[in-house]
């Protein structure tokens, strides 16, 4: 299992903006870990996704976060802040959505949009459960607009 620490600095990293050392960062932590650390996997795989240059690996990898989320339980989350394994899920299916409307995956796209969207009930009244919702939301109108 890969440190915590580790994973929150590699987490840090992806999130300044630099896609390649967070990439590396990233994948270094996920190198650490073994098949039963689900929740870190599913932490790794979720920002893993965000740095990817390629949009068939960005897809992967967020399918790889909502199955790895499956084998959560709550708390596994509580080291990245997040106390209720269901408070992911709605940015889980979001990143999904969108990923899959980039795609052309119009049906699929809705699916997760709508899946985020009943999920959405598990996020907190706070500036980031406003941005899920907004993007939930935003994405609905994209699907929408595309005919899908």
């Amino acid at each position: 299992m890969a440190d915590w620490d580790d994973v929150l600095a590699a987490v840090a990293a992806a999130l300044s903006g630099d896609k390649p050392e967070g990439r590396r960062l990233l994948g270094l932590c996920w190198e650490g870990t073994s098949e039963e650390d689900h929740a870190q996997r599913c932490v790794l795989a979720h920002y893993l996704a965000d740095v990817q240059d390629e949009l068939d690996a960005e897809v992967g990898w967020d399918e790889t976060a909502l199955h790895e989320h499956g084998f959560l339980d709550n708390g596994d989350l509580k080291p990245v802040g997040i106390p209720s394994v269901q408070g992911m899920l709605p940015s889980l299916h979001l990143n999904l959505g969108d990923g899959y409307l980039r795609r052309g995956q119009g049906g699929l796209a809705r699916k997760h949009q709508r899946a985020g969207m009943v999920r959405s009930s598990h996020l907190s009244d706070d500036g980031y459960g406003a941005m899920i919702r907004s993007g939930l939301d935003n994405l609905g109108l994209r699907i929408s607009s595309a005919g899908a």
